[in-house]
């Protein structure tokens, strides 16, 4: 008989399941760390949008800016190009506000929703007070915004 060194193939398939074991023990929780990254960046990114519209209102002698692209690098450079564009870390934002009013601009909106299958959950919106609010955990109870105004639908404020 020759001596051949070597795996068997049972001894493989141990290590492929053991491995097999680890990642599906790993990957719930990777999912988990991403969900809550995104989510964390589209408040950071409201803030940031609150912040912005804060030195538009004291540029413009006291109206919002009425577009997240006049906040951006193509406006007053207030705000990066990825949010001006509406998406940033795989959520959406939208801005309103009262645009059809007299004075107009006077109140504003903007909303972040997660995009399809990206990991986060969470619905947010800022609106002129500063305010954020949250939906709940599984998306319900979302606030949404129109002509400027929030409508809180049972989302709850983030602490």
């Amino acid at each position: 008989m020759k001596n051949q060194k070597g795996f068997s193939l049972v001894e493989l398939l141990v290590v492929v399941i053991i491995l097999a074991i680890i990642a599906a023990i790993a990957i719930p929780s990777l999912l988990a760390s991403r969900r809550a990254a995104n989510e964390a960046a589209a408040v950071t990114s409201l803030r940031t949008l609150h912040s912005s519209q804060a030195a538009y209102q004291a540029i413009h002698l006291q109206t919002y800016s009425p577009t997240l692209t006049a906040l951006g690098p193509a406006g007053d450079a207030l705000i990066d190009g990825a949010l001006a564009a509406g998406t940033k870390n795989n959520y959406t934002f939208a801005l309103t506000t009262n645009s059809a009013a007299t004075p107009a601009n006077t109140l504003y909106c903007a909303t972040a929703i997660p995009a399809a299958g990206s990991g986060g959950v969470r619905r947010y919106a800022v609106d002129n007070t500063g305010g954020i609010y949250q939906s709940a955990a599984d998306g319900t109870s979302a606030p949404t915004c129109a002509a400027g105004a929030m409508t809180l639908n049972g989302a709850t404020a983030i602490q």
